[in-house]
C-alpha cells in the first residue's frame, strides 16, 4: 500500500425524482418499533442487543461490494459553544479550538424558537401534512422544509451548518439560516451568481468563504470568493481569485478552511486566502511534478492532496501523495507518498488523520492512520464494505465527502456492511470500530434491517453518536455506542409519521450531522417547486 515518506494531493449527483406529497405512512412493523419506549430510556431496540466484538481479526480481506451505498453523507456543521469564537465541527472529528480537544464538551443549548412558532412543519410537506402526527410520550418533534426556489435540475446543497441557535445551509444563489427549535428562516442573503464551491466548515469565528462563478451561464467559470457571515446572515467580501497560469479555468473549486486560511485547489494549481479579509496568502503556478487535486482542512490543520507523475513515464499512473502544509504558507511539515497502484480517495478525519485509498485492479480498500508528526501509526486493507463516498472508488471529487465517520484519539468509527463485487456496498446497516494503533477492526454493531443504515456522527461524552436511517416500517432514531464494545444504547427517536420524508431524501448525496442534542439531515441535490411532488431540503429532530 505504502511508498515512501520523503521529507519534503463531487460524484456527479442526479436529479432526485420528488415525493409526491402527502407521503404515504409507513407500513406496519413486527413489534419491534424502534420508538416503542421513550427516548433515552429503557433497553437497547433491537438488534443492538447482539454485537460481535473482534480482537485479532486480520488487517487484510478481500473487497466484494455492490452498487453505492445509500450513505448520508452527514454534515460537517458548526456549534457554537459558550461564546462567538467557540464551534464544534460536527459530524466528524474532534471540536475546533477553542474547545477542548475530545470532543466530550456539553452540548450547547438547542436553540430558542423563532417568533413564528408554528406547528413543528415548518415549510414541509405542505398544508395537510404533519411529521409528528401520533407522536408518543418521549419521542423528539420533527421539522422540515421543502425547497421553495426555482433552481436549475439537480442543484447541489451546501451544508448545513450549525451557528449557535441557527441552522444553515447554501444553494445555487442564496445562503439560508433556520431556527434550530422549528425551521423556521430566520434570514436570507442572495448571491449574484450561482456556488460552485464550499468548505466543509465555516472558520471558528462563524464566517464561511465560498465559490461563486463568474456569470449565470452553465458553462461559466468558477472565479470569485464570497464571504458570509453566518453569526449574522450578511455578505462580507468578495474578490476574483487571479489565475496561476494561463490554464486555470475551472469550472468549480475543492475548498477548505483551516485557522484563518481558506484554500483553493482547481486545475491543476492552489491558492490560499484570509478568511478574515480576502488577502492572498500562497498561490503556486508550478507544482514540481505532484500536482494538488484538493484540500482537507479542519481546526488549525490543512492537509493538500497531490498526483506525482514520473517524468521517465509522463502517462503513467503516478502516484499519490498525502501532504501537511502550514494553513499561512503552504510550506509542507511532512508527506506522505503511495505505489502506484493506490489512489487516495477520501480524508476520514482530521484529527487523528486518517485517510481511505483503493486499489481498483485488486478491488480492495484499506486506510492509513498518522501521528501527528506525519509518522505512519497503522495502515492495511479493510474487509468490510463502505460506500464509495468513504473510500473514494468510483465517486471523485469531495476529498471530505464521508460523513460516515467519526474517530477518537485510538479508534476509528465507520458505517459499514457486507462487501460485495466491487468497491462499493448496498447497505451500510452496521458500525464497524477500526484501532488506529494496528489497523485491525475491534468490533462491530448487529446488521440492522434492510435500509436502515448506520451513520457516526460524532463522539460525544465518551460515547459514539450514530444516526440510524428510516426504514423497514420505522422512522429515523439516534443511538449510542460504548467505545470498548460497541453496546448501544437509544438517544431520540423520531415520531412515525415523519418516516416518509426521511425517506424521500436523495440517498447518494445525503448529510446528516450532530449537535446539541440534534440530528440535522440535508438533501444534497433538490429540485424546483412542483404542485405535484416535494423537494424535501432540510429536516431535522431532537431536543
Amino acid at each position: 500500500m505504502t511508498g515512501h515518506t520523503p521529507g519534503e494531493p463531487p460524484a456527479p449527483h442526479e436529479q432526485w425524482p420528488g415525493v409526491a406529497h402527502p407521503w404515504p405512512a409507513p407500513p406496519a412493523t413486527d413489534g419491534h418499533h424502534a420508538h416503542s419506549a421513550p427516548a433515552g430510556f429503557g433497553p437497547p431496540p433491537p438488534p443492538f442487543e447482539q454485537r460481535t466484538v473482534v480482537d485479532h481479526r486480520p488487517a487484510r480481506r478481500r473487497w466484494y461490494t455492490g452498487r453505492p451505498a445509500v450513505i448520508a453523507a452527514a454534515l460537517a456543521a458548526v456549534l457554537l459553544v459558550g461564546g462567538a469564537a467557540a464551534y464544534l465541527t460536527l459530524g466528524r472529528d474532534k471540536p475546533t479550538e477553542p474547545v477542548a480537544q475530545g470532543g466530550n464538551a456539553p452540548p450547547g443549548p438547542s436553540g430558542s424558537p423563532s417568533v413564528d412558532q408554528g406547528d413543528g412543519r415548518g415549510a414541509g410537506g405542505g398544508p395537510d401534512f404533519d411529521p409528528n402526527a401520533g407522536i408518543r410520550p418521549g419521542e423528539a418533534r420533527v421539522w422540515v422544509r421543502d425547497n421553495q426556489t426555482q433552481v436549475p435540475s439537480g442543484t447541489l446543497q451546501y451544508g448545513p451548518w450549525r451557528v449557535g441557535d441557527v441552522v444553515v445551509k447554501a444553494m445555487y444563489k442564496e445562503v439560508t439560516g433556520y431556527a434550530v427549535a422549528d425551521g423556521r428562516e430566520k434570514w436570507k442573503v442572495s448571491l449574484q451568481t450561482p456556488l460552485c464551491g464550499a468548505p466543509q466548515a465555516p472558520a471558528a469565528t462563524g464566517r464561511l468563504v465560498i465559490g461563486v462563478r463568474q456569470s449565470d451561464s452553465a458553462t461559466a467559470r468558477c472565479t470569485d470568493l464570497q464571504q458570509v457571515d453566518l453569526t449574522t446572515g450578511t455578505l462580507g467580501w468578495k474578490i476574483t481569485v487571479p489565475q496561476e497560469n494561463p490554464y486555470d479555468t475551472g469550472l468549480g473549486f475543492d475548498m477548505a478552511i483551516a485557522g484563518d486560511t481558506v484554500a483553493l485547489a482547481r486545475s491543476a494549481v492552489m491558492s490560499g486566502f484570509s478568511v478574515a479579509d480576502g488577502r492572498k496568502l500562497f498561490g503556486t503556478a508550478n507544482t514540481n511534478g505532484c500536482y494538488p487535486t484538493a484540500f482537507a482542512g479542519g481546526g488549525q490543520r490543512l492537509v493538500v492532496v497531490r498526483h506525482c507523475t514520473d517524468p521517465k513515464d509522463p502517462g503513467g499512473p503516478g502516484q499519490d501523495m498525502v501532504q501537511e502544509v502550514d494553513p499561512a504558507t503552504a510550506s509542507p511539515r511532512w508527506s506522505h507518498q503511495y505505489d502506484k497502484s493506490w489512489r487516495l480517495g477520501r480524508v476520514l478525519t482530521m484529527d487523528p488523520l486518517v485517510v481511505a485509498l483503493s486499489d481498483k485492479n485488486r478491488k480492495v480498500w484499506g486506510i492509513t492512520a498518522f501521528a501527528a508528526d506525519g509518522k505512519v501509526r497503522s495502515e492495511g486493507e479493510l474487509g468490510f464494505g463502505v460506500s464509495g463516498r468513504c473510500n473514494g472508488f468510483g465517486n471523485a471529487g469531495d476529498i471530505q465527502g464521508c460523513y460516515a465517520a467519526a474517530a477518537d484519539a485510538d479508534t476509528l468509527y465507520l458505517g459499514a456492511g457486507r462487501p460485495g463485487k466491487s468497491l462499493g456496498t448496498d447497505d451500510t446497516n452496521q458500525v464497524v470500530a477500526v484501532d488506529l494503533n494496528t489497523g485491525k477492526e475491534r468490533w462491530r454493531t448487529a446488521e440492522q434491517p434492510k435500509g436502515r443504515t448506520m451513520w457516526p456522527l460524532a463522539v460525544e461524552n465518551g460515547r459514539v453518536v450514530v444516526y440510524v436511517a428510516a426504514g423497514s416500517g420505522a422512522a429515523a432514531s439516534v443511538v449510542s455506542l460504548a467505545p470498548a464494545d460497541g453496546a448501544s444504547q437509544p438517544v431520540l427517536q423520531s415520531p412515525a409519521a415523519a418516516a416518509g420524508p426521511q425517506s424521500a431524501l436523495y440517498p447518494f448525496s445525503l448529510r446528516a450531522g450532530w449537535a446539541g442534542g440534534r440530528v440535522f439531515v440535508l438533501n444534497g441535490s433538490v429540485g424546483s417547486p412542483d404542485t405535484r411532488k416535494v423537494s424535501i431540503a432540510l429536516l431535522s429532530f431532537g431536543t
